[in-house]
């Protein structure tokens, strides 16, 4: 990016008001900053410059408010500042910060309007403004949708330059030397005659000067740190075990606490014997939660023991008590009173069919857990004039905000030290173990509590990813494929997942028809329905949330058809496409793969693409049929994020994104029986086995010119990439997940 030119001070942290957006709220408050809240408590001589920069006497501290989840997102964070602000790793601290209004998401409103990523007609651009400013007069504070980097990419990057050359002219005022002369490195101002003023030395007069926000960005010929490969901040402590996360919060006189509620999700407690459990050693308290009991305890491992001796009398769940009734409740809902929005419908899909169907097919894709390493987890401590929670949490601001509704404080009264998570897959966008703590130390004030869910709790209070099922059909003419009709049915996520939170979401849910309806392929006839299905298990968003089942159901009905008209797979996918950055994506994978290669007896390859969060992705994965099963050969990926911050992180990003769709693909499910979740720890939703694991490689494409997340589009491609592969390799054509239902992997 160029020279940015005089950016008003009230304006330069949020960028340009929202057209429509300014006719709903009126412009000044759309335009309106939120204040820095580094300057609340700032000391003596500390000097901050926007929300993301404080420096003092001793140290520079960077503020990362996107919470890292092991996607790496506190150093990427991180290194675009540093990029601008010239210092180096080793130079700064980083800090999530205090939740705030001033870290809303300016890229949130990029993927939650009802268009495709590729238009940018003006309806279309109207409307994410428009929601762009509803979004910034909330507030929201959030960690989800692949929207980190396009949401810092460019506002960090100012922070750091602003902070600069604001550096520079307290150096001018200390020293007397024009602003023009100076240069900065290495955290420091430098002067003609080769002397230096460290940034930590210049704090105090720095305070004494307003920012200057007349900036110019480097251009990408000289960026230090952006698209080189770095090591990340948080590397070493977490190769020897020393980054602390929420589980590893310790507080003197806290006590320990396990729950156990109704595994029946929303069904009551009807009674309970907890007589055992209290006599048990260890044991200091039993106390009544939403839905269940909990054991305080004084340690983690008592109480887990403790809360499970204790008898139960579990009401019945408000869903179906066993699998088939879910997928039964499925099959019913395609029908037009549960018609959620027909998302495409171009040409003449009837007509076209009118000579007949060259493929008629229904797919499915069931119920999946997060099951991430760490144990969800808080820490709360309840006082009369104030709430400390200390847990890794996705949304800061409504995590208080639920916190206060517990407890009956303010939201302003609730102070969140938010942590490194140990894994979240969306798990940790959820309050509800948090509400618990809350719940537990409410009853305890004073007394800080810390709550950990058993794994199997967190198995069996899991809101997985929603169910799904779809309906495909298609005709193919001289070779090409000529038309496609897809009807996909599920439940609405965000109506489970907000509805949890208090919000009532209006209109239809886009995640039904995620990842089915956008990819951006020019078929002459294309018809694309959405059906909603009535409330089942209470579900949440799951890494890619409806793109993982939606590109499954899209993908795999494109590759029969392009069977049956004896087509390339690849080349029919490159000539049916229409946008030309998907298009290079997809011939990108095709020569990294060598696609067209001869191949050895038993083997085959699959490609699937699949755009989703504005990324298109393709995958070739090579499998082999063996006599003890599928085993996984190679895979290979290639995805445009426009911009590719750290290619080592990159590369990292898409490699886990497919192991861990492939091994959800192959194995994992969560199915129902007596109205609780049948699968309790990780040995009964087994993901991929370290033999099982394929070479994978990678190549990040930077055509599209709008900077994109890379966190969740590899999970998409992955499935139906494997599902083809298997087909080309044994002539047997799955429609289900998970593929063990079906056929054996070595």
């Amino acid at each position: 990016m160029g020279k940015v030119g005089k950016i008003a001070r009230r304006t330069f942290l949020f960028g340009a008001v929202a057209v429509a957006g300014g006719v709903a709220f009126g412009v000044y408050k759309v335009r309106t900053p939120y204040e820095n809240p580094l300057k609340d408590g700032l000391a003596d001589g500390a000097s901050t410059f926007n929300p993301w920069v404080v420096i003092d006497g001793e140290k520079i501290t960077l503020i990362t408010p996107h919470g890292d989840k092991g996607q790496g997102v506190a150093h990427a964070q991180a290194a675009l500042i540093a990029e601008e602000l010239d210092v180096e790793f080793g130079q700064f601290e980083i800090d999530f910060g205090k939740p705030d209004k001033a870290y809303w998401n300016r890229a949130l409103a990029g993927d939650g309007a009802p268009f495709m990523a590729t238009d940018e007609s003006f309806t279309a651009e109207a409307t994410r403004s428009f929601m762009g400013g509803m979004i910034k007069l909330l507030g929201m504070q959030i960690t989800g949708g692949s929207t980190a980097m396009p949401d810092s990419y460019d506002k960090l990057r100012e922070a750091g330059a602003v902070a600069r050359e604001t550096l520079k002219l307290a150096a001018s005022n200390v020293s007397g030397v024009p602003v023009a002369q100076l240069k900065t490195a290495n955290g420091a101002v430098q002067l003609p005659d080769g002397s230096e003023l460290a940034y930590t030395a210049l704090a105090g007069a720095a305070a004494k000067v307003e920012p200057v926000t007349e900036i110019t960005l480097r251009k990408p010929s000289e960026w230090r740190l952006i698209g080189k490969p770095m090591q990340r901040l948080d590397m070493v402590a977490k190769s020897t075990g020393t980054l602390n996360y929420g589980i590893d919060v310790d507080i003197d006189g806290m006590v320990h606490a396990a729950v156990m509620c109704n595994p029946r999700q929303g069904g009551k407690l009807e009674g309970y014997d907890a007589s055992t459990a209290e006599s048990m050693r260890g044991v200091q308290k039993v106390v009544e939660v939403s839905g269940g009991v909990a054991v305080v305890a004084d340690n983690t491992w008592r109480a887990i023991q403790a809360v499970q001796a204790i008898d139960f009398d579990w009401g019945a769940a408000p869903y179906p008590a066993e699998q088939d009734g879910h997928w039964a409740a499925i099959e019913a809902s395609f029908t037009e009173e549960q018609l959620d929005k027909e998302w495409r419908n171009e040409g003449d899909v009837t007509a076209a069919m009118s000579g007949g169907k060259a493929v008629e097919a229904a797919y499915r894709v069931p119920y999946v857990a997060h099951a991430p390493l760490e144990p969800l987890n808080a820490t709360v401590l309840v006082e009369d004039d104030k709430v400390t929670v200390w847990t890794g949490h996705q949304i800061p601001r409504m995590l208080q905000d639920q916190v206060a509704k517990v407890t009956g404080h303010k939201s302003e009264q609730i102070e969140l030290v938010n942590h490194f998570m140990g894994g979240s897959f969306g798990h940790r966008l959820e309050f509800k173990h948090v509400e618990l703590a809350a719940e537990i130390a409410n009853q305890m004030r004073g007394t800080p509590v810390k709550l950990t869910y058993s794994r199997e709790e967190d198995f069996a209070h899991d809101f997985p990813r929603h169910i799904g099922m779809a309906r495909g059909s298609g005709a193919v003419q001289d070779g090409k494929v000529t038309a496609m009709d897809l009807q996909v049915a599920m439940p609405s996520v965000v109506v489970s997942q907000m509805g949890r939170a208090g919000l009532n979401v209006p209109g239809p849910d886009m995640q039904i028809a995620a990842g089915a309806w956008n990819n951006p392929y020019g078929l002459e006839n294309f018809r694309m329905r959405a059906y909603r299905v009535p409330e089942l298990a209470p579900v949440s968003s799951w890494r890619s949330v409806g793109a993982s089942a939606g590109g499954f159901f899209f993908d795999s009905l494109l590759d029969e058809l392009i069977h049956e008209a004896g087509a390339d797979p690849l080349q029919e996918r490159i000539r049916l496409m229409q946008h030309d950055v998907s298009r290079k994506v997809l011939e990108a994978v095709g020569e990294m793969s060598n696609w067209g290669s001869s191949l050895g007896p038993n083997k085959g390859r699959g490609v699937a693409f699949v755009e989703s969060f504005g990324v298109p992705t393709a995958e070739v994965i090579e499998v082999t049929n063996t006599e003890d099963g599928i085993t996984i050969d190679k895979v290979w990926v290639a995805a445009d994020v426009g911009t590719v911050i750290d290619p080592v992180n990159f590369e990292n990003l898409v490699q886990g994104g497919v192991i861990f769709a492939l091994g959800h693909a192959m194995n994992s499910e969560i199915t129902y029986s007596d109205g609780m979740a049948e699968q309790a720890n990780y040995w009964d939703a087994e993901g991929m086995r370290l033999k099982q694991c394929p070479e994978i490689m990678v190549r990040g494409l930077e055509n599209g010119d709008k900077v994109r997340g890379i966190g969740e589009p590899p999970v998409p491609p992955a499935a139906p990439a494997l599902a083809n592969a298997i087909f080309a390799a044994t002539g047997q054509r799955i429609r289900e997940l998970p593929l063990y239902h079906h056929i054996d992997f070595a």
